[in-house]
């Protein structure tokens, strides 16, 4: 018989899974740093500094003594971090490495045919040239094996060097080393991952039980379909021929959504909900999320548990935008209840708010927007902002003026 998880139940849970229910003011050293990036399984890298890069945010958004330095460390100093893909582009623990081998010997003959048709014949004429250039001279960028009448574009452009690098960073023999106004450093894997990351080497059969287990432990309760998209390194039937070969290692719970419908079938592993041990409960404050923040990667779940539609709307045309360019999602406790256009002006010092949604049926009442005003404070000193600006035509709530002064919201 399946368990039944009321959907405050199921909110709780997963937010514990993805390191939001934990004090975020609690100490954090560069081993606690590698920790949590263990626990959650990847952080996200997305090039868009709105206010801050995403990866910072993400971490900063689950404890707010997170130190860049650390970061930067551990990715390209100890090897205990590397940068490659799970559903985009990530920061993933060192000691995962060799079970990524598997998606690197998966993706070489899918990404050679592609850019074989997209660059046409003798595209890779320069790839071994590119490799030994690394080996013998060291880590490089792309611009310093850029051919001199190659006209830069996007990358639908690359020149034949940056084709290069990218197949083999995407294919495992290259590793990035680090960045440089986040441009990538190329470096031989070898030299930029310690060799305890390389091995054992691992089976097909370990590799697809490794990412199976992986994922449902850092989901807390899943489709195999679910499963699948964590880490992107398995398909949906291989999830789903793991569910099935593991059944006396799982049961079943209903998990209910967020909108009262009918409860979606699950599995989670034997002893749900026991395994989890104690469940902190969500700290009240209100959190800035980054766009790219894992809690919400997958959208229909987002929308399944928290009721919360979102979408990224970078590459819509303005005129047909519901909000904006960047809208960071808003998390008070175990629920997302709002969201908020704004940008970080580095000439002037000031964190700028466009714009302020709430979701239907949360109020702003003075003990919410104090808590909002606190951590737009703690995102604007993050960021190195000296101050929260607030910008005219903001409040699309329709706060009353006499609210609105009440609190300090003044247009500053």
């Amino acid at each position: 018989m399946a368990i039944l998880v009321s959907n405050r139940a199921a909110r709780r849970i997963f937010l514990n899974r993805q390191g939001l229910a934990a004090s975020p003011g609690r100490a954090l050293d560069k081993q606690g740093l590698l920790d949590l990036i263990h626990s959650l399984g990847f952080v996200q890298v997305d090039s868009i500094s709105i206010v801050e890069r995403a990866h910072h945010q993400i971490l900063f958004s689950r404890n707010q003594t997170y130190r860049r330095e650390h970061l930067k460390a551990l990715l390209e100093k100890d090897g205990e971090l590397f940068e490659h893909w799970t559903h985009d582009a990530s920061i993933i623990p060192a000691a995962f490495f060799r079970y990524w081998k598997h998606r690197f010997a998966r993706r070489e003959p899918v990404l050679r045919d592609r850019w074989l048709k997209w660059h046409g014949e003798g595209f890779d004429a320069s790839f071994e040239e590119t490799l030994q250039r690394i080996a013998e001279g060291g880590a490089t960028m792309s611009r310093d094996v850029k051919v001199a009448d190659h006209k830069s574009g996007g990358w639908w452009n690359w020149h034949p060097n940056k084709t290069a690098l990218e197949f083999f960073w995407h294919t495992g023999k290259l590793a990035i080393a680090g960045r440089q106004n986040f441009q990538k450093i190329y470096d031989l894997t070898e030299r930029v991952l310690p060799a305890r990351h390389h091995e054992p080497q691992v089976t097909h059969e370990e590799f697809i039980d490794w990412a199976c287990r992986g994922a449902l432990q850092r989901l807390g309760f899943a489709t195999h379909g679910e499963i699948a998209a964590f880490f992107d390194l398995v398909s949906p039937e291989e999830a789903k021929a793991w569910v099935t070969a593991h059944r006396d290692e799982l049961v079943d719970v209903l998990i209910e959504p967020a909108a009262g419908d009918r409860p979606r079938l699950s599995c989670a592993f034997a002893g749900f909900p026991d395994t989890f041990g104690d469940l902190a409960e969500p700290p009240a404050r209100i959190r800035v999320l980054s766009p790219f923040d894992p809690l919400i990667r997958d959208r229909n779940r987002t929308e399944r548990l928290f009721g919360f539609y979102y979408r990224i709307e970078i590459f819509v045309p303005e005129p047909q935008r519901e909000y904006g360019y960047y809208v960071f999602p808003l998390l008070e406790a175990d629920r997302l209840i709002g969201r908020i256009d704004m940008k970080a002006d580095r000439k002037t010092g000031a964190l700028d708010v466009k714009r302020l949604w709430w979701e239907k049926g949360v109020r702003p009442s003075a003990g919410r927007m104090e808590r909002l005003e606190a951590e737009l404070a703690r995102v604007a000193r993050f960021a190195g902002m000296e101050r929260v600006r607030w910008l005219e035509g903001w409040d699309v709530a329709q706060l009353s003026t006499e609210r609105t002064s009440a609190i300090g919201f003044k247009n500053r």
